[in-house]
C-alpha cells in the first residue's frame, strides 16, 4: 500500500520508512507539516503516519485540515505526548489510532495493518480471491494451497488487484500506488510487474486481464 510518513526527526522517520518498505509498502516522507498538507491535497494515500510536533504546520492542524475537507484517509499518530487529554483531543480531531514514542516498529506495523483492514471493511489479515490466499501479516501467498514466491512489489500489486476483484486499475493508478514520489518509474515498469505476476499466477483459477486503453483487473478464468 502507499503510505505517507510525516515526521521531522530523521532517524525516527528512517526506521518507520525502512520497516514499511521492507514488508512491501510504497512510502513517501515529509518532514514539514505545511508541505505534507499540500501533498495530501493532491496525492492519495492508503495511510498517513503523523507526528504532532512539526515545523510549518503542526500535526493537529494538519489532521483538522484533512478531515475538514472530507478526506477519510486512515491516520496513525505517533508522538511523544503521552497525556490522556492530548490523546482524547487528537482522536476527537479525527485520528484513527494513537501510539506514544518510543515504540517498537512491530506494533506500528500491527496497528497499520488493523487500520488498513478497517478502511477496507475487512476483519482479518487474510485476503482470499478464488484459490489465491494472501496472508498480509506473514507476507505470504498460496495458490490452491501451494506457496508462491513473490517479490515485495509483486505482492503489493497482487494485494491491490485481489482487494477489488473485477475492478479495473489504470496504469497511472498502479504507478502511484506501487512507487514512491522519489522513484521515477515509467508505465513500462507496471507492465513488467504485471507480466511477472501473471506468470507466477498461471496455475490459479484467476487471471490478470489486460483491458486495452483502460488497465488491468483480476478475474476468474473462463470456465474456472
Amino acid at each position: 500500500m502507499r503510505i505517507l510518513v510525516v515526521e521531522d526527526t530523521a532517524d525516527i522517520a528512517e526506521i518507520i520508512i525502512a520497516g514499511f518498505r521492507r514488508i512491501g509498502h510504497s512510502v513517501d516522507w515529509e518532514s514539514d507539516g505545511a508541505e505534507a498538507r499540500d501533498l495530501l491535497a493532491t496525492q492519495g494515500y492508503d495511510l498517513v503516519v503523523l507526528d504532532l510536533t512539526l515545523p510549518g504546520c503542526d500535526g493537529a492542524a494538519l489532521l483538522k485540515a484533512l478531515r475538514g475537507r472530507g478526506d477519510a484517509t486512515p491516520v496513525l499518530v505517533l508522538t511523544a505526548r503521552a497525556g490522556i487529554e492530548e490523546r482524547v483531543r487528537v482522536l476527537d480531531l479525527g485520528a484513527d489510532d494513537y501510539l506514544v514514542k518510543p515504540f517498537d516498529f512491530r506494533e506500528v506495523e500491527a496497528r497499520a495493518r488493523a487500520l488498513l483492514r478497517r478502511a477496507a471493511g475487512e476483519a482479518t489479515n487474510a485476503l482470499v480471491c478464488g484459490d489465491i490466499a494472501i496472508d498480509r501479516a506473514a507476507r505470504s501467498v498460496r495458490v490452491a494451497g501451494v506457496p508462491v514466491e513473490l517479490t515485495r512489489r509483486e505482492l503489493m500489486l497482487l494485494e491491490i488487484l485481489a482487494a477489488r476483484p473485477g475492478r479495473v486499475f489504470g496504469k497511472d493508478e498502479l504507478l502511484d500506488r506501487l512507487f514512491s514520489l522519489d522513484e521515477a518509474p515509467s508505465f513500462n515498469a507496471v507492465e513488467q510487474y504485471v507480466a511477472r505476476l501473471r506468470r507466477k499466477l498461471a496455475p490459479s483459477e484467476a487471471q490478470i486481464r489486460t483491458l486495452r486503453g483502460l488497465g488491468y483487473q483480476l478475474t476468474p478464468k473462463p470456465g474456472g
